[in-house]
């Protein structure tokens, strides 16, 4: 086992890099002092006037211009910016130990995060045409990562290895067995880190073993899906081979007729790849409005009389309130609905129409306490009066458990979640930023404490 301490037993710094098609989210994490040193985003990577938006936790932004032909590139303004004299968080990149790196799909042969080695790197190549829109740039990261720091362990956290426990009936499709054999045609969903912390905290919120809650959690975002928690593990969700399946999305369109695109290619004479790309990068809500994806702007504009913003909105509303019917058909007892990333965690309206007339399953919203939750820092309880089903938003931080797997793969301690217990699931884990937070929002929404999940 190589040694994880370089220099100082004291002191744990992890790097967490969240690697798209053209950009790089990143993260700085204390282990030790269980603090964010610094977090932020390269954007534009490959495609020209790209920029650096780096956040030292009580400093100012700062943003800076600059060219990244490449994945390598940005990683090296990362690596530069975090240790730079004037506004970085390190003194030296040597004082890294480990990198965690988000990667899209692992599969079906990971089941949990794990240390990358070359077997590894190779499978995930392997595995690049089951989603040609984010594993390339995941393998980007990792190889300009190792390049940059080639003596520091890297390792990946996948978002399918969550939904490995889904039964096989949930995971096949109708189609020829052969499929499945030759070319992995099934399904492996996503969100998996931000399952994984949502359904972990909500055991905590309800007061259960984990293993012992089912839930129903809709992480909404400008990608989004629905994952079915049965007994503390995935038993199924919305997106599938490919992140396009499921939900209305701000850009995807999710579920409909597998025949739409053979008949749209040949109507109006584009390629195979010309209509994959207009139904992940041109449908959903854009697809809908015809120029917008923000929630925000949506909403103004369906409350200004736009009608297609309006129709948009009661489409998204109305497929997720057909999954939470069915996932709750599904499972058969329900602890609670749980709702996730920006849109879930924000947008009081979607989650009013999504709720709507669930009574008949005893679900209810409280309509006052869903109006005062908008808060990316703080757990909300939204329950309706008589509600059978709790309902709870959970901000998620895909950032810590990935920090997390991180920390325990190169110590030699982590295992499959079912095995491993995470700092977050204890009932008096603090996130002392977003308590920071929490405390400012309080100056202007001082409801948020009459809501709060955690007392």
């Amino acid at each position: 086992m190589r040694n994880f301490f370089h220099a100082t037993i004291c002191q744990v710094i992890i790097l967490t890099l969240n690697c798209g098609s053209s950009s790089v989210k990143y993260q700085l994490y204390d282990w030790t002092c269980r603090q964010i040193l610094a977090r932020g985003v390269v954007e534009r990577v490959t495609v020209g006037g790209s920029s650096i938006r780096h956040s030292v936790m009580g400093r100012d932004e700062v943003i800076k211009e600059h060219e990244c032909r490449n994945h390598e590139v940005a990683i090296e303004l990362i690596l530069d910016t975090i240790s730079h004299p004037e506004y970085g968080a390190l003194k030296n990149i040597r004082d890294i130990n480990a990198v965690g790196h988000r990667v899209v799909h692992g599969g079906d042969k990971f089941s949990k995060s794990i240390e990358i080695d070359d077997t590894v790197l190779k499978a995930f190549k392997e595995f690049s045409h089951l989603a040609p829109l984010h594993l390339p740039a995941n393998i980007l990261g990792i190889e300009g990562a190792k390049r940059v720091l080639p003596d520091v362990p890297q390792c990946a956290i996948m978002d399918t290895a969550w939904h490995q426990t889904m039964p096989d009936y949930a995971f096949m499709y109708a189609l020829p067995y052969a499929w499945y054999e030759d070319h992995n045609v099934r399904r492996y969903g996503f969100h998996g880190t931000s399952f994984l912390y949502c359904a972990k905290r909500a055991a905590v919120l309800l007061g259960k073993d984990p293993f012992e809650t089912n839930l129903i959690i809709c992480h909404i975002g400008n990608g989004s899906s629905v994952c079915a928690v049965r007994n503390g593990v995935s038993a199924d969700t919305s997106m599938g081979l490919t992140p396009l399946e499921g939900l209305v999305m701000g850009t995807r369109s999710g579920d409909c007729d597998p025949a739409i695109g053979f008949y749209v290619m040949k109507q109006i004479g584009i390629s195979a790849g010309e209509a994959e790309e207009i139904m992940n990068r041109g449908s959903g809500l854009l697809g809908i409005t015809g120029s917008l994806i923000d929630r925000r702007d949506i909403v103004k504009a369906a409350g200004s009389g736009d009608d297609r913003a309006s129709l948009a909105l009661e489409m998204e509303a109305y497929r997720i309130k057909k999954y939470i019917g069915a996932y709750t058909a599904a499972l058969g007892r329900v602890d609670a609905v749980v709702f996730t990333a920006g849109v879930g965690e924000m947008a009081p309206l979607i989650r009013q129409k999504a709720l709507a007339k669930l009574d008949n399953l005893g679900i209810a919203l409280d309509q006052r306490k869903n109006e005062i939750s908008a808060s990316r820092n703080v757990e909300t309880e939204l329950t309706g009066r008589n509600s059978l089903v709790r309902v709870l938003v959970i901000p998620t931080d895909e950032e810590l458990v990935m920090t997390e797997d991180t920390f325990a793969l190169t110590r030699g301690t982590y295992d499959i979640h079912t095995n491993f217990l995470y700092s977050f699931q204890e009932k008096d884990y603090h996130n002392s930023e977003r308590e920071e937070a929490y405390q400012e929002e309080l100056a202007g929404n001082p409801k948020l404490a009459e809501i709060r999940a955690l007392q």
